[in-house]
This record gives structure tokens, sequence and C-alpha cells, in this order.
């Protein structure tokens, strides 16, 4: 069976010098080194080293292709590297604010230029609506064949803003699925992705792919938000997003994201497991683990 990974993290030098000058003083240095250091990780190298790094991982457990996400606004640039360099590997998102001045301009840039495909929308990171003009603008300039937008929702939780304490004022309000709801009916023909099930709000995600059949899942991560709905269990959560939703709009992702952790594969095989329990038919699993993202972004290269 193909396996591949509809959600992965390019820590970049860029990323974690981000990380870095946020940190200010409670690191000796804002450089990549330091903040992988203080966060117990291996420094990642130029941003080529570290997709030839993820190269080799993704042939270490036999993947065929992921999705890299450039995690913090601005290093577009990084994940285009690592698209250059190994194109028939990585489908390119990036991470935007889509209130920033210059936000059309970098959705046209990174998707026109660089050959980007998804365009990340974090709202309780950055503490906007999904309603505002702005994200509509945003989407617009990125609404053409071959791309998506990824819209987190629910519950955010940063590992590594966490570890070297730093405040995470998020506002997980402006994280609703219905929200996205009302973005996905303006561009029927644009794919918009919700992580990790809805990452708490499961419910309202079934009800904005039920509405909107341009409305995919990703499966991603531990999700742990089942800890929120006593009683609900993973194979639960696959029965009913295939009922919903049917196999071919849910994508297996990890969330993986450092090294040396790498790639997660217990993720993989406690999804795999909970879709056999879910009844799931081999050709159903063929598609969520695999088919899907090769038919939504066909592999080039």
């Amino acid at each position: 069976m193909r396996i591949n990974d509809a959600h992965c993290h390019f820590f970049s030098p860029r990323f974690l010098e981000t990380l870095g000058r946020e940190a200010g003083d409670r690191l000796r240095a804002p450089d990549a080194a330091s903040v992988s250091s203080a966060l117990g990780w291996e420094t990642p190298g130029t941003p080529e080293e570290l997709a030839d790094r993820w190269a080799a991982e993704l042939d270490r457990h036999q993947v065929g292709r992921a999705v890299l996400i450039a995690s913090v606004p601005g290093d577009e640039e990084s994940v285009a590297a690592a698209v250059r360099r190994h194109p028939a590997r990585f489908v390119g998102f990036f991470m935007l604010n889509p209130l920033a001045a210059d936000a059309a301009d970098r959705v046209r840039r990174a998707v026109g230029e660089l050959g980007l495909r998804g365009v990340c929308l974090f709202p309780a990171m950055h503490r906007y609506s999904l309603l505002d003009p702005r994200v509509e603008a945003s989407i617009d300039g990125a609404a053409q064949p071959g791309c998506a937008i990824f819209v987190h929702c629910g519950v955010l939780s940063v590992g590594a803003r966490r570890k070297l304490g730093l405040p995470s004022r998020f506002e997980s309000r402006h994280g609703q699925p219905m929200d996205v709801q009302s973005l996905a009916a303006n561009w029927p023909g644009l794919p918009f992705v919700i992580p990790h099930f809805g990452a708490g709000f499961f419910r309202e995600a079934l009800m904005a792919a039920d509405m909107c059949p341009n409305v995919h899942l990703d499966t991603s991560s531990s999700n742990a938000w089942l800890a929120y709905l006593p009683g609900l269990t993973l194979p639960a959560v696959f029965r009913a997003a295939k009922h919903v939703l049917g196999a071919s709009r849910l994508l297996f992702g990890t969330d993986s994201s450092f090294f040396p952790r790498g790639w997660q594969r217990p993720i993989l095989e406690t999804q795999l497991a909970a879709a056999r329990d879910a009844g799931l038919s081999d050709d159903e699993i063929g598609q969520v683990f695999g088919g899907n993202l090769d038919r939504l972004f066909p592999p080039s290269g």
C-alpha cells in the first residue's frame, strides 16, 4: 500500500531563528543552533540539507510523498527550496497571516513563482476571524488548479513555544469549522483541509464537510483532543468521518516535525488499526493513506 503524509512541519533555520528572536534573553543567542540545543533537537542545516534529511527519512519508512509546511509566516522560501530539491517527494504549504499588509502579494508569489500548493491559515494563533475580508483576498490569490487552503481549527498547542517558555495567546474561538464552511461555499472548486479532524470541533468539522463537498479532513497527530469528548474513540472518529465524507475526502497525516524524532511511524500504525476497526475496506484505506493526496496534488518530477 502506498503511504503519503499530508501533514509534516518543515522546521527550517528561519523557523528556529524566529523563535529565537522572540525568546530573547531566555537563550544564549537567537540563532538556529542555540534554539535547537534548547529544544533538544538536531540543528537542521540549510533548507536543502533538511530536505535531503526528510527525503531519506521517507525512504526509511517507505513513505512516498509528504506535505511540508513552512511553519512561520515569511518562510515560504525554505519549503520552496525543499520542493525544488525533491519535486517528486514534497508538496509545499506555507503559513500565512492574512492580516499582514503584504499577505496578498505573498500568496501570489508563493503560488505563482515558488510553486507552493497550500496556504495555511491559523486564525487562533494570529487572532483574526476567518470572515474578515482580508482572508477572502488571500484565498482569492490561491484559487487555482492544484492549490488548497489549510485551516487549523479547534485547540492549538505549539510544543516548541511551550518548551522555550514563550506565551501562546491563541484564541481558539476563531478556529471554527463553520466559518471554513462559509469560505468553502464561496470557492467550490478549491479544496479546503481541516487538520486533526477539527481538533476538538469534530462535530462541527463533519457539519462543514457535509455542507461543502470541497472540505476535507486530515487525520494527523495523536488526536489528543479526544479527551474533550469522553467515550469517543479513534475508530469511531474514522467511522463517522467515512460515513459523512466518504473515504475520498480524508487525508492521512502524522504532524511529524523535528529530528532526531523524525517521521512518526507510531501514528501510522495507530491510525491504520483504527481505520480497520472502523470497517474501512482495503480500497478505502488506500485512498485515505495515500491515494487522496496524489489525486489532489498529482506527482511531478
